[in-house]
């Protein structure tokens, strides 16, 4: 398994080996500026940087770290959030420059004609939905989310509550039945359902501020918000909506990205199994200030004798502060943490937060 982190100062990725935190040789060919967002493709093949300074993305074999040949029609600005679609046919990149979002097909990175109704504004991030028939886009500029069919790219209408400020992170849940909004306005983050696009009640309990990222557990029973203000983190059960204890450990800083793994291992007693599997799962990024931070993502591959089903311990990870924003998991790793300037990864055990 490995972990990427895209960050500010030059070489602008650094690659993990996930198990051993050891350092592995990076790229021999580097992004060309600041890191913004990093995501492996399904089977962790194929790592895509995110970055100032043109070409704005840069794309990796996994195997070799030899860079790939990139679109031949780049995106026009600054690249901040990357995503596959799960079959791994489709890469969307979100960016600050019109049409906002820029969609591939990997299989010869040709460039998907762009929608005909566009992003209002610089966006932040774009997420595939579960079975890969919608793409969501969280920008700056009302309406703050834009939902497109991909099978021909038209736009949905925009839901009849729309989030109250900018979007900065978007998710599905993970049986689709849910999307989620991060943002900068109360009430921080905003859920609706699927079928209707009708608007959840907020939560009783609101995350403290401005909301960078968010995610859904495995099972979807919770769902964390990463968010600027102590206690930088809030989790909900998703049955209730009721807000989980926080974690006694909190993180040290601002929350940018929250994560949680795509299998979880568990056993009976709630202590992590030793058993490491999964493949690359949800990410979130969010921003320091008014621009998206650099971003960390794990990749791995299956093991036989890792277990799925309902387990006792969940896997989740914040980052925070002005380092990390992005991350994807997989199965295996108990609750990590990032620093700013600092790759350093601190694990600890625990979960459900009951």
């Amino acid at each position: 398994m490995l972990i990427a982190v895209a960050h500010a100062e030059s070489p602008y990725v650094t690659i993990y080996n996930a198990l051993t935190l050891e350092k592995l040789t990076g790229p021999g060919t580097l992004p060309t500026g600041t890191g913004w967002g990093v995501a492996f493709n399904p089977a962790g093949t194929i790592l895509v940087v995110t970055h100032s300074n043109s070409p704005f993305i840069t794309l990796y074999d996994t195997a070799t770290w030899t860079k790939l040949t990139g679109p031949a029609d780049l995106p026009p600005g600054i690249g901040y959030g990357a995503s596959f679609s799960p079959d791994g046919s489709l890469m969307a990149i979100a960016h600050s420059v019109s049409p906002f979002v820029t969609v591939y097909n990997t299989a010869d990175w040709s460039k998907v004609a762009s929608p005909a109704d566009l992003p209002s504004n610089l966006a932040y991030n774009a997420r595939f939905s579960p079975d890969g028939s919608l793409l969501a886009v969280s920008h700056a500029v009302s309406p703050y989310i834009t939902i497109y069919n991909t099978s021909d790219w038209s736009k949905l209408s925009a839901p009849a509550d729309l989030p109250p400020g900018t979007g900065r992170d978007v998710i599905f849940s993970h049986d689709g039945a849910l999307l989620a909004v991060a943002h900068s306005s109360s009430p921080y983050v905003t859920r609706y359902n699927t079928a209707t696009w009708a608007k959840l009640a907020a939560p009783a309990s609101l995350p403290a501020s401005t909301a960078y990222g968010v995610a859904f557990s495995h099972d979807d029973e919770l769902m964390a918000v990463a968010h600027a203000d102590s206690p930088y983190v809030t989790i909900y059960e998703t049955d209730t909506w009721a807000k989980v204890d926080n974690p006694a450990q909190l993180p040290a800083g601002i929350g940018r990205a929250a994560a949680f793994n795509d299998l979880f291992i568990g056993s009976p007693s709630g202590s992590p199994s030793t058993s490491v599997s999964g493949s690359p799962s949800a990410s979130a990024s969010g921003s320091p200030s008014a621009s998206p931070s650099p971003s960390a993502s794990l990749s791995g591959s299956p093991s036989a004798s890792a277990s799925e089903g309902t387990p006792d311990f969940y896997v989740m990870l914040i980052g925070f502060t002005a380092a990390l924003p992005q991350a994807t998991f997989t199965a295996g790793l108990p609750q990590a943490t990032f620093t700013a300037k600092s790759p350093t990864i601190t694990f600890t055990t625990g979960g459900p937060y009951e």
